[in-house]
């Protein structure tokens, strides 16, 4: 099977997998221990979770706290619920993490349209009593890169918080510049799944959701897992390592995979988007036919979240196209442990099967 469908999960990195074995020993180990207990086995799983915390901390900005969450999902509900923010702005094409959120909390929320680049206007207008700004820093399905810190200044002119879900850049582009709240998840950055955070900027108030221990400097209650933590951390640190090296081996394959889909059409910006994701299609493709034909290739039709719902995705259909042309796109994605040779093999798939569809 050749993965290419980064976007909806990354590998876990040996290296994650390496750190998180020391907090799954057996007994002798003591690596079971509760970071939350005073003793000495709790006390050394404790300080785990701290040193995973701060290689967690910079992959973000200075000046703000990592909260550990059972995923992006709980820290965007965090941040949104949290923040007692009642009137919202959030782009069309956010995740459903967001997009679901906000309309519990604001049922009239504002959604901002992008054009058919895929792209928020920076000057989009936001409401008078706007309260908290929500755009995501690379969009899961079709990878547009937002010009966030355009966005994040006039929230704060409008005295809005402003909350990034940097699932799909962090650890692969520079941390969201001018946000208040920001959300990330292990699993999308070579970690392992079970385990996000939410970085709070130093000031901003967020009420827990959670109650029952008070852990995670009150905002968090539950027991926190040594080992996930110490996944993340490692798979963070290593995005710090590999920056440049990983760049460079996405933008190979970018360039290899566009060569290679050259007669299909990109959805979404080619310049301002993350060169991991590619979406395309083919007009008068049977996407369900292609995935089915295509069983050595995981690939998708959008988002993971969303598969097998039957309904168009609203990004595609906030770029313009009909529900119908919806349905003919596929998403693509590589990364780090994506071989040049693996992606020439699915592309010779791929196009066979579109082209047994005559288009």
């Amino acid at each position: 099977m050749i993965y290419l469908d980064y976007q909806a999960t990354t590998p876990l990195a040996p290296e994650a997998r390496e750190a998180m074995l020391a907090w799954l020993a057996g007994p002798e180990a003591m690596g079971f221990a509760n970071p939350h207990s005073s003793h000495r086995p709790g006390r050394a799983a404790a300080a785990a979770v701290e040193v995973a915390r701060e290689q967690v901390a910079a992959l973000l900005p200075p000046g703000g706290r990592v909260i550990f969450t059972s995923g992006a999902t709980e820290a965007i509900n965090l941040a949104i619920i949290g923040s007692g923010r009642k009137r919202l702005a959030v782009s069309a094409i956010e995740h459903a993490a967001v997009l679901d959120t906000a309309r519990f909390v604001d049922p009239g929320v504002t959604l901002l349209p992008v054009d058919g680049e895929g792209l928020v206007a920076p000057d989009a207008p936001l409401p008078d009593d706007v309260g908290l700004v929500a755009v995501m820093q690379v969009n899961n399905e079709i990878g547009t890169i937002q010009p966030v810190g355009e966005i994040a200044a006039r929230a704060r002119a409008a005295g809005a918080l402003f909350l990034c879900d940097a699932v799909q850049g962090a650890g692969k582009i520079a941390a969201p510049e001018g946000a208040d709240l920001i959300a990330l998840s292990a699993h999308k950055l070579y970690g392992p799944k079970g385990i996000g955070a939410l970085w709070v900027r130093e000031g901003v108030e967020v009420a827990p959701l959670v109650h029952g221990g008070g852990q995670e400097g009150g905002l968090r209650s539950g027991t926190l897992s040594p080992a996930l933590c110490a996944g993340f951390g490692a798979a963070a640190t290593l995005c710090k390592t590999w920056w440049e090296s990983d760049g460079q081996h996405v933008e190979r394959l970018w360039e290899r995979a566009r060569d290679l889909f050259a007669d299909w059409t990109l959805n979404g910006s080619a310049e301002h988007r993350w060169h991991g994701n590619l979406n395309i299609r083919r007009e008068g493709l049977d996407v369900a036919r292609l995935l089915s034909e295509c069983r050595t290739v995981a690939i998708s039709a959008g988002s993971a979240c969303a598969s097998g719902s039957g309904r168009p995705s609203h990004v595609l259909r906030g770029l313009g196209l009909s529900d119908k042309g919806t349905r003919t796109a596929i998403r693509i994605g590589f990364g780090r442990y994506t071989g040049e040779e693996e992606l020439e093999r699915a592309a010779v798939a791929i196009n066979a099967a579109a082209r047994a569809q005559g288009v």
